[in-house]
């Protein structure tokens, strides 16, 4: 019975850490829309059908409906021109900023995210090398580097990138190396002969390496989560090209449902447990992760030239703003609607997926 319960209050906590993202987007889209004065007649908590009028703030309806999840926005005569101060009848500017903001708001919020975690796990100090580990008998491991020793020096080359002390390394395989380290800041010195044929999957020190970590205040993180957002947004747009050319296979490269989601979002929070059961200070880290790449996710996803998404919409308004010639409305309202029908028609398939071949989480 506590299993249910349990499972039950971890399905609705997804539930709502999800749907406060999509939330977060159609605020995006209902800021914008007051910015530029178009009434936004309803503002609704979950989809239709409705349960309850909330409250009414001016012009905009606040409700509450029965699918609890994420979010939506109704701006006065969002599809028809002919209705005065409506979104349709707006200049394509104003048109594209509206549709523009809620992308924009789920991007913001992934940088907010990921420089929250900044300044909790610091930034990679990218002028210094870091053992992350040793492989057991490897030469590292015999010659007694630890993890988390600073490499300063091979010989008398100072080293402050992984790729300079791989090549030193490399240039003296099978001759006696001196490295100087740093460790809990001690100066030790170590020697060693780098293998010529190491194991597979081992290098020729038998070592693994990283960046050690900087503790930052929050506006050294900013810039940091802006950067993180922006490399999300890269990997996505590169997915397409890995998959066709076998970088990465389909299964890593599937697409996911609020089901598949779930299973990842389980996971995380596994691994939170985990660390907090261990006395870790980065308990919660996981989850926070997951939610920050979901919702960069979310606003490059609302951002792709697809009918009935953000992306789309604002791809019809190109040649208004462009050659200032619209598209017909009727046309515009046709292409949507195909696009969101075909949109639901391939959630159902990635739901089914989901469901019959579940994902596989490392």
């Amino acid at each position: 019975m506590e299993t249910i319960v349990n499972t039950i209050l971890r399905i609705l906590e997804f539930v709502i850490a999800l749907g406060f993202l999509i939330f977060l987007h159609e605020l995006g889209h209902f800021l914008v829309s007051k910015i530029f004065k178009i009434e936004v007649e309803e503002f609704g908590f979950g989809f239709p059908p409705r349960i309850i009028k909330l409250f009414q703030i001016r012009e905009t309806a606040f409700t509450l409906n029965w699918i609890p999840f994420g979010a939506f926005v109704r701006p006065k005569g969002e599809n028809d021109p002919e209705v005065p101060g409506g979104l349709a009848s707006a200049k394509p500017g104003v048109r594209f900023a509206v549709m523009l903001g809620g992308p924009l708001m789920n991007l913001l919020t992934g940088a907010l995210i990921f420089s929250i975690l900044f300044t909790q796990t610091g930034i990679p100090n990218e002028n210094a090398v870091m053992i992350y580990a040793t492989s057991p008998n490897s030469p590292a491991d015999q010659a007694g580097i630890l993890p988390g020793d600073v490499v300063l020096k091979v010989n008398d080359s100072p080293i402050t990138t992984i790729t300079s002390l791989s090549g030193i390394v490399k240039s003296n395989i099978g001759k006696p190396i001196t490295l100087f380290l740093n460790r809990d800041d001690q100066p030790i010195t170590v020697s060693l002969i780098p293998r010529d044929n190491p194991p597979e999957g081992e290098g020729a020190m038998g070592v693994m390496l990283t960046n050690p970590m900087l503790q930052v205040s929050w506006m050294e993180a900013v810039p940091w989560g802006v950067r993180a957002t922006l490399n999300q947004g890269l990997q996505l747009l590169q997915l397409p090209g890995k998959l066709i050319s076998g970088q990465i296979s389909t299964d890593e490269a599937r697409m996911v449902g609020p089901i598949g989601m779930y299973s990842i979002y389980e996971s995380a929070r596994e691994d939170d447990i985990e660390t907090g059961s261990s006395g870790a200070a980065q308990r919660g880290f996981s989850v926070l992760t997951l939610l920050g790449i979901i919702s960069v996710a979310l606003g490059f996803t609302n951002l792709l030239p697809i009918p009935a998404l953000d992306g789309g919409r604002i791809l019809l308004l190109l040649p208004e703003l462009i050659f200032r010639r619209r598209i017909p409305v009727q046309y515009e309202n046709i292409i949507n609607m195909v696009g969101f029908i075909l949109l639901l028609l391939l959630m159902f398939v990635v739901t089914a997926q989901d469901i019959l071949n579940p994902i596989k989480i490392p």
